[in-house]
């Protein structure tokens, strides 16, 4: 959406004025579309050849309605947290410094949403891209209110929360993503440390350069690393009991810490995570509301083959077929796909490649649909227990699985780097 001064709620406000334009619906589904070309012709390209050119494929990438709507909820969280931050205002000034200045109303906590979805959804991706439809990330402003030496905004900043689950490790990649993002070494003097002892500390530290620099939003990734998942025989326990199994906090002290992040009205905040991690921190917290204030997206497998929005997923992929002979898009291709991946996004992806290497190996220059089936039972194969708990929808099948398939996991590095040499 253009500007327009007559009915622009943040006119004049600085912090607003680099993000760029409000997206329109239309334009949000533009922005978040990646098709990588397809293929025009493949006469006389060798089938080796052809998977490099398949490769591009990992860059596909249509938005679900979710997606558009995520899109929609952090560009709101980040201009109406500049609206209530305006640099004009002394009272914004009085926060930032911690001193106490009489208000009529109390500051409002900041907005914060919640992001959910199994592994391999396009959760991570959806933040990623959302966040990137700003302008900018950082913004220099050679002139800044109230300041002679101008300001360098942070717009956004994303981080996954580390594997441990501890403030320290937390405040250590908050820092070192904070000096990439910024290009200074700010926090030098803390990375430099073998160890931070004190996590707290550090955390604080951060978020008072984080507020004095008018972070628009944080994004924290992979929340659910906040938490331990007890053993699988302790779960197996308390569901016989009759007991919900729930997740343990790691840090008590860090959530303290993100509950203080929301209520101080300053930083707006964006979580993602696995249904259990988003279960377990809006319980732990009681504050669900606080957490979806800016909404609650869920991220869904395809699980109908015939629903509109995964037979325009697959209409769309089909288009990426590196053979002659190509295999017809139908109720027979939607149906053995969902089945064979249990509608994971990623997996549909991993799928795809692998089902053309099979056909690469025949002189025939064709894709079949056992080609698909042939991939599952070889290239994807350890992913097969758990797509057949997901497909199952049986808690205790499920349950066995943390995320049901992890980020990042050996099985994908191996994979596509065999699929990149061959």
């Amino acid at each position: 959406m253009k500007k327009n001064d007559s009915f622009d709620p943040y006119a004049g406000n600085i912090l607003v004025s680099g993000l760029g334009d409000i997206p329109s619906p239309g334009g949000a589904l533009i922005s978040l579309i990646a098709l990588p070309p397809v293929p025009e012709s493949l006469e006389g390209i060798p089938t080796h050849l052809r998977l490099h050119q398949l490769m591009a494929i990992r860059d596909f990438h249509l938005p679900p309605l979710i997606e558009r709507q995520l899109l929609q909820t952090v560009d709101l969280m980040v201009r109406q947290g500049y609206r209530y931050r305006d640099p004009r205002l002394a009272s914004t000034w009085s926060d930032i410094s911690g001193e106490f200045q009489p208000r009529r109303n109390p500051l409002a906590p900041a907005f914060a949403a919640a992001v959910e979805g199994f592994s391999g959804v396009g959760k991570t991706q959806a933040c990623l891209r959302c966040l990137l439809n700003f302008k900018n990330q950082v913004i220099s402003h050679a002139e800044f209110p109230h300041l002679a030496n101008g300001l360098r905004q942070a717009v956004w900043l994303s981080v996954e929360v580390p594997a441990s689950g501890k403030a320290a490790d937390l405040a250590r990649a908050l820092m070192e993503a904070w000096d990439a993002a910024m290009g200074t070494k700010r926090f030098a003097k803390w990375l430099a440390k073998e160890k931070i002892t004190d996590g707290m500390l550090a955390l604080d530290e951060w978020r008072q350069v984080a507020v004095g620099h008018f972070l628009g939003v944080l994004h924290l990734d992979e929340i659910q690393n906040l938490f331990k998942l007890t053993s699988l025989k302790v779960r197996k326990d308390r569901k016989r009991s009759g007991e919900t199994s729930e997740l343990s906090i790691v840090e008590d002290q860090l959530l303290r810490w993100l509950l203080y992040l929301t209520n101080s009205g300053q930083i707006p905040l964006l979580v993602s995570g696995t249904p259990d991690g988003i279960g377990a921190l809006t319980k732990r917290l009681s504050t669900l509301e606080r957490i979806t204030t800016m909404g609650y997206h869920p991220f869904e497998p395809f699980s109908n083959p015939l629903a509109p929005e995964f037979r325009t997923f697959l209409g769309e992929l089909a288009k990426y077929q590196f053979v002659q002979n190509k295999i017809a898009v139908d109720e027979a291709l939607a149906n053995l796909i969902i089945g064979l991946t249990g509608g994971i996004q990623r997996v549909i992806i991993a799928l795809w490649v692998a089902a053309h290497r099979v056909a690469f190996e025949r002189k025939s220059d064709d894709l079949r649909l056992s080609d698909f089936s042939d991939a599952a039972k070889t290239w994807l194969a350890p992913l097969a227990p758990a797509i057949a708990a997901l497909s199952s929808k049986d808690p205790e099948k499920m349950g066995r699985y943390e995320d049901l398939i992890r980020r990042d996991t050996t099985f994908w590095a191996k994979f596509w780097e065999r699929a990149a040499q061959d």
